[in-house]
């Protein structure tokens, strides 16, 4: 009975205009209607929305920052890596280097000496070039009235030490030779002291030394 009135006139029921029931069907309407409910948010409801903003926005923060240190600690890594295979690259350089002058130092006939000699200098630089060059002519002679043959191979090589233009390194070689005075041959075994320098983009000898 409390849903409808009574109209003295009629003595009919009229449908209620006003009160709590219109009230709160108000924002179905609107809703209905595609307007939305434009009353300001409470305080608390403010707060409960700032706070989930203020979550991501920490969140994000968060993410870069760990974003930035990922980016740092892996080109950081991935430096080391390139120096160390750098590194390794440059030494296996140094001792191939090294073999070579020292097998072509070890490795002469008296029947092709001028190419052999050649392989020398080829392989050198600076004083030790020179002081072979100068000598070669002697050389020739010498291994051709010997008959002499030597056949070098390289046992062992090991760097002393190097930095980016220079390098040392230790030599174990061996050789068979054959010469007038040995004609069927003597087994020889070297150590060789080697100090490169980098020129052109290659390892030189520039000084050799029998050290045993």
């Amino acid at each position: 009975m409390a849903a409808r009135r009574t109209d003295g006139m009629s003595g009919g029921l009229r449908p209620l205009t006003g009160g709590p029931l219109t009230r709160a069907v108000r924002p179905l309407r609107r809703l209905i209607a595609g307007r939305a409910d434009t009353r300001r948010p409470t305080a608390g409801q403010a707060g409960d929305r700032a706070a989930p903003a203020g979550r991501r926005r920490a969140l994000s923060a968060g993410l870069a920052a760990a974003t930035v240190v990922t980016t740092v600690s892996a080109l950081w890594l991935g430096f080391q890596v390139h120096e160390q295979r750098a590194a390794e690259q440059r030494r296996q350089d140094i001792l191939a280097a090294a073999r070579q002058s020292a097998l072509n130092f070890t490795s002469l006939d008296y029947r092709h000496y001028d190419r052999d000699s050649g392989n020398v200098l080829k392989g050198a630089t600076g004083d030790f070039k020179k002081q072979f060059a100068a000598q070669t002519q002697e050389l020739t002679e010498l291994v051709a009235q010997n008959r002499s043959v030597s056949e070098g191979q390289v046992l062992e090589a090991g760097l002393v030490r190097s930095d980016a233009r220079t390098a040392r390194v230790l030599v174990v070689a061996d050789s068979k030779v054959t010469n007038t005075a040995v004609p069927k041959g003597e087994a020889r075994t070297y150590r060789l002291q080697l100090d490169l320098v980098r020129e052109g983009g290659r390892w030189l000898t520039s000084d050799v030394e029998f050290v045993g």
